[in-house]
Order: C-alpha cells, then structure tokens, then sequence
C-alpha cells in the first residue's frame, strides 16, 4: 500500500540554533525486522546504486521491513569532490531506491550527496552539498541532513559540506524511528530530543574513519547513546579498507566496519566485522517501552 507523507514542525530544538523536527509517516504491513547493510562503497555513484540496490534486495529477501546503508553510500569520502555527482532526491540515485522500496514494500536508509549552497573562501569558489540520509518507501522520498559536520582529527567536512538544521523522524508499521549520522553520535544531546518526541529506534549511516582508540570510541558511543535515549541503535557503517590486515590505522574518513544494533538497555545484539555483511534484528517496541519505565531518563514532549 502507497505510504503518506507529512512534514510537521513539532517542536524547536535548542542545540546549534533552533532546530525543527520534522516528521515523515509511514504506514506498512507485517512486522518489524531491521537490516544494517556494511558495504564498500566506490567513487562512482552509479557503480554504487547497483550495489545498494543489490544489498537491499538481499536484505527485504530476508524479511527486513527497515534497511539501513551507510553514509556515503552514494560516493565515498576518498573519491574527489563531493559536488561533482551530487543529486538531488529526484536525482537517479534517490529515485532508483525509492522505486525499489515500493516494489518490495520497505522502508530504506542510505547516505548520498545533494547540492546545497555556493561560497566563496581564500579566493575559491566552493561547491557545498548536503550530507543527506535519504529515507525511502512506496511513494516517499524525504531525507535528513547531518546536523553535526566532521570537523575533527584534522578533517573539516563543513568545508565542502552544508550543515542541516532539523531532526527527522519517521514512522514505520507501529516504531517510531530517529534519524542521525556518523558524526552526530558523538552528541547525546539530538538522541535524547528525538526519543523525547516518541523515537524508538535511531538509525545512523556511518562511515567512521578508523585510527587509535577510534573501534574502541564507536562501540561505546553507539551504546551510550542507545542507553541516553533508551532506544534501539541501528548503526550501517562503511567496511574497512584493507579489513583486518589495516585494523587500527588511519584509514581517511571512510569506513572501520562494525556495524551494529544496540538494544534500548545498551546491549550489542549484532555486530559486523571489517568487511562486508548485513545484520538483522527483531525490533521489539514493548522493550523499549519496559526500559523506558524502568530508566526513565526520557522526558516525553508536551
């Protein structure tokens, strides 16, 4: 059945500015099983739309009703400049995922690039795009995106990239679901918000550079936050490159593997190795709701 799509301001969000959250309905049938896809993705856009496209089919095959890619899954961080194939969501890329989530009646998440702004910097002219989290269903095509640019570990992602301004979440059969990216993880502060207004489960495309301590980092930030917003964690991140032989080295803002899915008290129930995979869970909101009243850090909006 065709999903309908609302765009609600619900409420302000006082972190880096005022924030809107926005809302994205959707309405299926059967029950609640999730992918997290672990990919490699390349620097060709249409090389990596028949890669996803493939992974999605593999994952519905096997009765995920929510699909989560990785960030980046449009083109990856090493390949050149970003605004080069940018899309909008009624490029190719998007519209290529979306028509497969309404063949297959699923939900998907995949990370992409589209066009944002013009700026002028040390005499250059920057293209910026927008690091998009495009959400896909029969009949919907919407995004979120990234709030929190990667300006750390000597990288400046907000030199070519547009920092977004709103939170998203949507809803899939009974679950509400937040969304965030990579970066975001690293603030509580937008977890908690999109659980205090009904978020269950927040889904984040990754492509986490690795380096010392950086394995360590995500696997306690990817529980931290799930235990901040007594969520569920769907976390879809880039493979390593060179997997296990490169383990622990710099590798660029692409991927560390170890993609994950995170229970509401915190506990790892899936987690990838380096290389590629899909990981699936069973998503079961009456946990949530036990945990929420067991360890009620989340104070519902009015």
């Amino acid at each position: 059945m065709p999903f309908s799509l609302m765009d609600i301001a619900v409420r302000r969000y006082g972190h880096r500015g005022s924030l809107w959250i926005t809302r994205f309905r959707f309405i299926t049938l059967g029950g609640m099983k999730v992918a997290a896809v672990q990919l490699t993705s390349t620097g060709n856009i249409t090389e990596n739309q028949e890669i996803a496209l493939t992974k999605i089919r593999e994952a519905a095959g096997n009765g995920a009703r929510l699909i989560v890619l990785p960030e980046a899954t449009s083109q990856n961080f090493r390949s050149g400049r970003l605004d080069e194939q940018a899309q909008s969501l009624e490029g190719p890329f998007a519209t290529a995922i979306q028509a497969l989530a309404e063949e297959l009646e699923v939900t998907v998440v995949a990370g992409m690039f589209c066009p944002a702004d013009t700026v002028e910097r040390d005499g250059k002219t920057i293209n910026r795009v927008s690091n998009t989290a495009l959400i896909a269903g029969p009949g919907v095509l919407g995004g979120y995106d990234k709030i929190h640019t990667y300006d750390a570990f000597d990288y400046h992602e907000s030199d070519t990239v547009l920092a977004g301004e709103s939170l998203v979440a949507f809803d899939v059969d009974d679950l509400v679901v937040g969304a965030a990216t990579c970066y975001d993880i690293r603030f509580p502060e937008q977890f908690k918000e999109l659980a205090s207004q009904g978020a269950q489960l927040i889904v984040v495309p990754t492509s986490w550079a690795d380096g010392p301590g950086k394995l360590e980092q995500w696997r306690l930030l990817t529980a931290a936050r799930a235990l901040d917003s007594t969520s569920y964690i769907v976390a879809a991140g880039q493979s390593r490159p060179g997997g296990d032989a490169e383990a622990g080295n710099p590798s660029g803002p692409t991927g560390i593997g170890h993609s994950t899915i995170v229970d509401p008290n915190g506990v790892r129930v899936a987690e990838a190795g380096y290389e590629d995979d899909i990981l699936y869970a069973e998503i079961d909101p009456n946990e949530v709701a036990k945990t929420r009243r067991t360890l009620p850090v989340v104070t519902p909006a009015d």
